[in-house]
């Protein structure tokens, strides 16, 4: 079981003084769970978010009692990398829940790997509905079957673990092998050697009847 001690968190104190105590700000709601503000140290919710990711349940410890939740959403600093806030979501005992598993493609395609096809990875998370309980950290997808340009992994394809319902259209496309894009060199276009020959000799014509007039200038 996973578990994280909470502490009510004051709203008043700013997000950067609380994470300079080695806290990070955090939030669990529900559907029959008022939203509340609470605070986890940082280095246990590292190590919970590392093993639960977004489809495991984590027990809450905090001053209303036990919140079986999952990791609803994480906000992370674009710079350091590092968590800044992170929302529990608290659900009801006894109902199912929907949540979006991430995909983990295994195997190697013949069409990839021999043929040099390129995969086509159209969906990177699936929206199941299962007991909290059932969840899977992840849906692992087999992509060896894919032999031939053109084949695809569709939805209703995935085999999924008992108790767990597909959420998404059946026919909706999970991945695709193409066929690799030929590069076409660009020809140059052929150089009008007669072109640049009337442009010289207009050239010369100009230049000579420019000295022939300053001649007669002269003359004059």
């Amino acid at each position: 079981m996973l578990t994280l001690k909470t502490q009510r968190r004051d709203i008043k104190i700013k997000p950067e003084v609380l994470r300079e105590t080695g806290q990070i700000p955090a939030v669990f709601y529900g559907k029959k769970e008022a939203s509340t503000p609470i605070s986890i140290p940082k280095v246990d919710f590292l190590k919970v978010w590392k093993e639960a990711g977004e489809s495991s349940v984590v027990t809450l410890e905090t001053l209303e009692g036990i919140k079986e939740s999952l990791i609803q959403d994480v906000d992370i600093d674009p710079v350091t990398g590092s968590p800044r806030h992170a929302d529990f979501y608290v659900f009801e005992k006894g109902h199912k829940v929907i949540v979006e598993l991430p995909i983990e493609f295994t195997g190697v395609s013949g069409a990839v790997k021999e043929q040099g096809g390129i995969l086509i990875k159209v969906l990177h998370e699936l929206k199941v509905e299962a007991m909290p309980k059932d969840l899977p950290h992840n849906i692992i997808i087999d992509i060896s079957p894919l032999a031939n340009f053109g084949d695809q992994v569709l939805a209703k394809d995935i085999s999924l673990p008992t108790g767990v319902v597909l959420k998404e259209h059946d026919e909706e496309v999970v991945a695709l092998v193409s066929a690799p894009r030929e590069e076409k060199e660009e020809e140059a276009a052929p150089i009008d050697l007669s072109t640049i020959e009337v442009e010289k000799k207009g050239k010369e014509e100009t230049e000579e009847g420019t000295e022939a007039g300053e001649g007669e200038k002269k003359a004059e």
